[in-house]
């Protein structure tokens, strides 16, 4: 009597398709609920603030796509070796013109 077991093996379902997660969500958006409509003179009367508030936080954020520092890499290396070659980050500088 040789059985295969591996057909009646199951894979563990994920957490957000079971009955609790369900629940979950269902609690979640009712006090999401009460708490929007019980405070939202609160929240209308922080907005002003909220919108000042996220352009230095975008600022911060998001300038990670402008190339950050990587010019400046360059430079160091060559004047720690004593290079006085123009890098592209200096265009028109030579080692005798002012």
């Amino acid at each position: 009597m040789n059985h295969d077991h591996s057909q009646h093996a199951r894979e563990p379902t994920s957490f957000w398709r079971s009955r609790y997660a369900i629940g979950l969500l269902v609690l979640g958006g009712i006090a999401a609920y009460f708490l929007l409509s019980e405070h939202r003179a609160h929240l209308l009367g922080a907005l002003p603030f909220l919108i000042l508030l996220a352009c230095p936080l975008m600022h911060i954020f998001m300038h990670h796509g402008h190339g950050g520092h990587a010019g400046h890499q360059g430079r160091s290396e060559s004047v720690e070796q004593g290079d006085s070659t123009p890098t592209p980050s200096q265009p028109g500088k030579t080692g005798g013109q002012p």
